[in-house]
């Protein structure tokens, strides 16, 4: 059996660098919407997805795809906001076994309500803590991972 490839001390400190602050963000984003909008981090990314696509509306397995979730996580988000009233689910007009999940009136509401106080968190704890040159690298990089993400199953 062939011995695993350790992390050398560079890759170890950007490895737990990178969990330390995907949790911090996701934990301060996700309080901040709790208590500006009633949405937790996952529904606000459901909301916006929603709001970008044409008519506001997509099929859940798009919408999974969009949101990076899981489809049984996105089942659960989307009955959440339906409850709520912020998104109504419907049969697609193109596919009738298909499900379209549609932001609703009150939902385009809410979500231009907590999208300001979201904004200005996310450029507060993340934007604004890098210089130009910083951010560019660190998209460059995270595109990167993203494209080879995508090519491994």
């Amino acid at each position: 059996m062939e011995e695993p490839r350790w992390l050398d001390a560079r890759e170890l400190a950007a490895w737990e660098g990178f969990l330390a602050v995907s949790a911090i963000l996701d934990r301060r984003l996700d309080q901040q919407l709790k208590n500006d909008a009633g949405l937790s981090h996952s529904q606000y990314e459901v909301l916006t997805r929603l709001s970008t696509a044409p008519g506001g509306e997509l099929r859940m397995t798009e919408l999974a795809d969009a949101a990076l979730s899981s489809k049984s996580g996105l089942t659960y988000q989307v009955i959440q906001l339906e409850k709520a009233g912020l998104v109504r689910r419907c049969s697609s007009a193109h596919d009738e076994r298909g499900v379209v999940a549609m932001l609703t009136e009150e939902g385009w509401q809410r979500l231009r309500a907590a999208a300001p106080g979201h904004v200005a968190l996310v450029r507060q704890l993340f934007l604004d803590g890098l210089t130009p040159a910083q951010l560019t690298g660190l998209a460059k990089g995270i595109d990167a991972l993203h494209q080879r993400l995508r090519e491994i199953p």
